[in-house]
């Protein structure tokens, strides 16, 4: 087989494209009806995006799905968007967007590969296995040729896996690092276990935290699957709302899109309330991936003392031992993490850009930010709460 043999085609939805073809790239250990090693670039996932206009027409994201095709057979595929503003992506580009356009060039619309307000690392150019060697580099040319064609600036390829990092920078692309905190289970009994392996005083803070949490009149209670009903999910979206207005001025993702997931992803899904006299006044909803815990959203109506860190961390880190699973990711940004057991881990970033004099300079800044964002990184793990600091 040749890449001659290989064609690209763009489509704009998803319904292009079968549910089966699409996660036989995205998520092939699903064949056995197991768990998706993470839901986020599932068809389930992506098409409730689009379904429920959360991506789409004056949203901002414009979906642009990239498929690699030897005739009718998907080789491989990749959720591409194109974006006409940089919210809801968590590696912020913002600072290259001015400095582009004070020097006379439009840096938007860009191509954005990615999960739509997930910044949760993964695969981004999808295949199985055996295609993967092959679909990688044919998606990547795909893309650069659709930039290339309807002159945009850029494409970035943000929160991939770090084998593709490794791809990407070997076949010129841009390399980016950051950094986010997880919690990293060391084979953890029961919770006891992972107080025991933390030092005297983050241990003691940990307890009263979570002493002070509970005491806030009423119970916390985990929910998933059929367990979620239309109830749990209406709090939930006054949270998510009240979080959406304070972070972001307003939700990125609509109600309907709850609705959708929770219906389509439900063997995926976490909720974890407080309520009081049965009524929910705080909660977290988190994704259940096959070896991982995904913490996405937070929000409440009643403020209580260290409530948000027992819902959202020591809640996530219990189930997470409960269930065998080897790592918390609590999603981006939060050095409080740190206190709490969740050690900062590296995520990455690929970036194309059009104008050859900038991605020269581009280049040389991430020289730098590799460099800051790793001492950066150890610093920090020197201020963990571990009697011994384990990466």
């Amino acid at each position: 087989m040749t890449n001659s043999e290989i064609s690209i085609k763009i489509v704009d939805t998803l319904l292009s494209v079968s549910e089966t073809d699409w996660d036989a790239c995205a998520a092939p250990e699903t064949a056995d009806k197991s768990r998706p090693f993470d839901p986020f670039t599932t068809y389930r996932f992506l098409r409730a995006l689009e379904e429920s206009g959360s991506v789409g027409n004056a949203t901002g994201w414009h979906p642009y799905y990239i498929l690699a095709l030897i005739g009718n057979q998907l080789l491989g595929c990749a959720p591409m968007y194109v974006k006409t503003h940089s919210q809801g992506e968590y590696i912020f580009d913002h600072a290259w967007a001015n400095a582009y356009e004070r020097a006379g060039g439009k840096y938007y619309p860009k191509i954005q590969v990615a999960v739509p307000f997930t910044p949760v690392p993964g695969k981004r150019l999808l295949a199985n296995n055996e295609n993967q060697e092959k679909a990688f580099p044919i998606l990547l040319e795909g893309i650069k040729s659709f930039a290339a064609k309807n002159n945009l600036s850029s494409a970035h390829i943000t929160f991939c896996s770090f084998d593709e990092f490794k791809k990407g920078g070997s076949l010129g692309l841009l390399k980016r690092t950051s950094s986010q905190y997880h919690w990293k289970n060391d084979g953890y009994e029961n919770f006891q276990d992972f107080l025991d392996a933390l030092s005297s005083r983050k241990r003691k803070n940990i307890k009263k935290e979570r002493e002070r949490a509970k005491s806030f009149g009423g119970e916390i209670v985990r929910y998933s699957g059929k367990e979620i009903t239309e109830q749990h999910w209406d709090a939930f979206w006054n949270f998510y709302q009240d979080t959406g207005r304070r972070k972001w001025g307003q939700p990125y993702l609509t109600r309907n899109f709850f609705e959708i997931a929770g219906k389509k992803l439900k063997n995926e899904l976490l909720m974890i309330l407080a309520e009081i006299d049965g009524n929910p006044i705080a909660g977290a909803l988190n994704f259940v991936g096959q070896d991982a815990l995904f913490g996405r959203y937070w929000g409440c109506t009643e403020n209580y003392s260290n409530l948000h860190f027992e819902i959202c961390y020591y809640q996530a880190i219990e189930y997470a031992i409960e269930n065998r699973l080897s790592r918390v990711e609590a999603g981006a940004q939060g050095e409080h993490k740190l206190a709490r057991g969740y050690m900062p881990s590296h995520t990455y970033s690929l970036h194309w850009i059009n104008n050859n004099s900038f991605s020269k300079a581009v280049a040389q800044y991430l020289d730098e930010e590799r460099l800051a964002v790793g001492e950066e990184m150890e610093i920090l793990s020197n201020y963990g709460p571990f009697k011994n600091i384990k990466l």
